[in-house]
This record gives C-alpha cells, sequence and structure tokens, in this order.
C-alpha cells in the first residue's frame, strides 16, 4: 500500500490498515519527513511522541515526489500496489501528477483514496481544514459544553481521526468489491473530515430534521434519557446512565429513593425529561452525601449503568485495559521500544500483531528498493541526487 498522507486523519487510517495486515509504505519528504516528526513536546529523545501514535505497522521511504528519480520509483510502487491513500489539499497530488484519474489508468486494480477537510468538490474544497475548524463548522463545538458556556472541541482531534477511520472501512470495502468483480476493478475513494463529523451528528440531526429546532449545549447529559450525566459526588464525580424505566426502579431502589421512584412526576423517562430540574434537585442532594467509590460498588450491584471519571493514567494501568491488552509495546529503532494504545478488536481466526514499530525517518528506504529490484549501486545513485534518503544515524 502506498502511504502519501501526513499528520494525523490519513496515518491514523493507514495505521489501521496496517494493523489489519496491509503492507504499508509511507513516503515522506526527505530531511524533514511526516509533519508530526517536529510537533511537541512531548519527545523521548528527540522523537516525537504525536507520530508515534499513529504510525506503527509502517514502513518509512524518504522520498522527493518532484525528482524524476523520486517519481520513477513511486510509479514503480503504484504499478503493484493494491492501495494508495492520500491527504494532500484537493488538487495538489494532480499538480504532482498522481491524481486519481491518472493511476486509475496506469493501474485500474488499485484503490485509490482520497482524505480531505470539506470534499474534493464544492465551496468550501479550497479551505484550509484542521480539527478544530472542521469541528467548528460541522456543527459538532455547538452541542458540545456547558449550557450557557463557550462552544468546546472534543479532548481528542475527533474529525481528523473519524475521516481516517472511516476511509480505512471505505478501502476494505473497496478491496472487497474489487474481489468480487470479474475485471478485478479498483475504484477512487473520496473521504472528509467534514462527511465524517455530520456522520456523526446522528439522532441530533434527527432531532433538527424532525422538529427544525437546532440542538444545543446540553453539558453532559443527554437530551432525550433521564438522568444520563455527570453527578457530583462527596469527592469527586459519577457517570450514572439511566437508560430505560426498569434501570430507573433499580437505581431509586438502591439509593433508597423508593418515594422518588413512585412521584408521579418522575414515572416514566418522558416524564422525568419533563421535570428534569426537579430531579436534579433530590439527586444532587443524595448522590453528593457518598464518594464514588462507593456509589459505584452500591449502583453496580444494582445492575446500573455507572462509572467513575478516570484520568489517562488511571484507565491505561485500569485492569480491564490490562486485560483486553490495549496497552502494548512496539519496537522502535532508536529508542528500543515504545508504548502505543491496543487494538480495539481482537481476530480469533487471524490475530493481530506489531509487526513494525512506529519508523524513523527513511528507516526502510533501502530495505523497499531493494525489494522493488534495485541493486545497491542504484540505490546509492538515487541517494547522491537526493532523490530518496536513508535513515540518518545519530
Amino acid at each position: 500500500m502506498v502511504d502519501l498522507t501526513r499528520v494525523m486523519t490519513g496515518p491514523y487510517g493507514t495505521m489501521m490498515l496496517g494493523d489489519l495486515g496491509a503492507d504499508v509504505i509511507k513516503i515522506e519528504q526527505p530531511g524533514k519527513g511526516d509533519d508530526t516528526r517536529h510537533w511537541g513536546p512531548p519527545f523521548v529523545q528527540g522523537e516525537a511522541s504525536y507520530f508515534m501514535s499513529v504510525n506503527r505497522n509502517k514502513r518509512s521511504i524518504a522520498l522527493d515526489l518532484k525528482s524524476e528519480s523520486g517519481r520513477e520509483i513511486v510509479w514503480k510502487l503504484i504499478d503493484d500496489a493494491d492501495v494508495l491513500v492520500e491527504n494532500f489539499s484537493p488538487g495538489t497530488i494532480d499538480r504532482l501528477g498522481f491524481g486519481h484519474e491518472v493511476v486509475l489508468e496506469r493501474n485500474p486494480h488499485i484503490v485509490y483514496a482520497s482524505i480531505s477537510g470539506f470534499g474534493q468538490t464544492g465551496p468550501s474544497r479550497n479551505r484550509t481544514a484542521y480539527d478544530l475548524i472542521v469541528q467548528g463548522m460541522s456543527g459538532m463545538m455547538s452541542i458540545t459544553g456547558e449550557v450557557g458556556g463557550m462552544p468546546t472541541k472534543m479532548g481528542i482531534p475527533i474529525a481528523d481521526i473519524t475521516a481516517g477511520m472511516f476511509v480505512a472501512n471505505a478501502v476494505v470495502a473497496a478491496l472487497f468489491a474489487r474481489e468480487r468483480d470479474p475485471e478485478r476493478r479498483g475504484q477512487y475513494v473520496d473521504t472528509s473530515m467534514l462527511g465524517g463529523q455530520i456522520a456523526l451528528l446522528t439522532y441530533q440531526a434527527a432531532s433538527w430534521f424532525a422538529t427544525g429546532e437546532v440542538p444545543t449545549m446540553s453539558g453532559n447529559r443527554h437530551s432525550i434519557i433521564t438522568p444520563y450525566d455527570t453527578f457530583p459526588s462527596a469527592d469527586g464525580y459519577v457517570n450514572i446512565a439511566v437508560g430505560n424505566d426498569a434501570i430507573w426502579r433499580r437505581f431509586c431502589d438502591a439509593m433508597g429513593l423508593e418515594d422518588v421512584r413512585d412521584d408521579s412526576r418522575f414515572l416514566t423517562n418522558a416524564d422525568r425529561v419533563a421535570h428534569r430540574m426537579e430531579l436534579y434537585e433530590i439527586l444532587n442532594r443524595c448522590l453528593s452525601a457518598m464518594t464514588t467509590a462507593d456509589l459505584v460498588e452500591r449502583l453496580d450491584a444494582a445492575a446500573v449503568p455507572c462509572g467513575p471519571i478516570y484520568g489517562i493514567d488511571e484507565i491505561l494501568e485500569d485492569p480491564q485495559a490490562v486485560d483486553q491488552e490495549l496497552v502494548m509495546t512496539a519496537p522502535h529503532k532508536r529508542l528500543g521500544e515504545v508504548q502505543v494504545t491496543g487494538f480495539p478488536y481482537h481476530f480469533h481466526g487471524t490475530p493481530l500483531g506489531v509487526r513494525y514499530g512506529p519508523p524513523v525517518l527513511g528507516e526502510n528506504t533501502r530495505e523497499v528498493l531493494a525489494e522493488m529490484g534495485y541493486d545497491d549501486a542504484a540505490i546509492d545513485e538515487f541517494i547522491a541526487a537526493g532523490a530518496v534518503e536513508e535513515e540518518r544515524q545519530g
């Protein structure tokens, strides 16, 4: 797979494909590499933790796309590739000479996927798209934050990450379609950060379609289910999700609120939504008198969905995360090994593994070129001409 992506959205998608077994050849600019190699702190002995978080299971080749020899190498990679993924601004890849039309004409079996901020067409196609910009323009920030507060972005670059996830999903589907096609034809896949965020609006968009009323910020509470929110405890906070009336009755029994359970204002979810403020006054008095640990223990025993709010350190060391192998180590050329998040799925027939750790810039240049049939003399010539670059020592 030819990986012409950088920063977050493309690298996340190609990492997913690499995790699933694709041989991902990450093409980077000599001397600089992926932008995120320089994003920090934090750095670990000069290596950017940001880059390492989304670039495992890839091999890096440092190659100048504008040089004649570099272009020759890219075309040779494309000729043998099943997939090409790029996330340049619309039009850029065409100017470099590797647009989807010319690539599919040369290799009609390839699946060619583009990720952009707003799509390849339309009045916003040329807008510069960073995650923050797309979160705001997609409507996502308008429904995230405390009531009456400032619009708030997610704590992760959700627009970048979901676009990467969607492109990985689409590529796998396109490969499956190719295998069922008698002529094994590939196709062009166009995904966008904006499209991914609008897809995530789900019931919020459906609410506007149904009522014409614009959804707004509601803090951590659910807009149509109550109580479903973050509540203060005696020593912090607890999340409680009473998703139906049966859970409501169990919740009240567990908390000694039988009179509240039978109050006509709170019998059904619709009743509780209509009388949310009165209900919250009662619940806050009750819940704030107990510690988070005591509340979780009591509600767990009653099969009421609940949980503490962990810090990143706490969840990454939690026994459940450990059991599910959601933290693992990956090899690294300079650091020995690094910790990375684990796979979010488990294949029992074809188990996954970390074949390659996050590569240093140009780590696999000579290796990949040799696999393509170039001998040492030809590779040395490419290096001398500046068309490619090997890993820098030290």
